[in-house]
């Protein structure tokens, strides 16, 4: 089944939107505070690593080339990459503001 029309710049819109919002959650955050990093401080720069990663492969993933034009593999991994990127920010906020 084709994936709709709109789903490239869709993934890739959002996936720039929620890159945006992880810088600016960087820059509350405080990541040039001076003093020892904590566990949870290194916990919440992994999670937030990881979240860009994910989240600024997206766009090159969904616009690589595949071989039969109906294919859409990569359209449903750049999904899941933008999801576990997602979720990864999240995760990184949500340590933050807990501990």
């Amino acid at each position: 089944m084709p994936t709709p029309q709109g789903s490239v710049p869709a993934l890739c819109t959002a996936s720039a939107t929620m890159f945006s919002l992880g810088i600016i959650f960087l820059g509350y955050w405080g990541l040039q505070e001076a003093g020892n990093w904590t566990l949870a401080d290194r916990f919440v720069a992994v999670l937030a690593i990881v979240g860009f990663a994910f989240l600024g492969l997206v766009p090159w993933m969904v616009t690589s080339p595949v071989e039969p034009d109906t294919n859409d593999a990569k359209i449903r991994i750049a999904r899941n990459m933008f999801l576990v990127g997602v979720i990864a920010l999240w995760l990184a906020i949500v340590v933050s503001v807990v501990f």
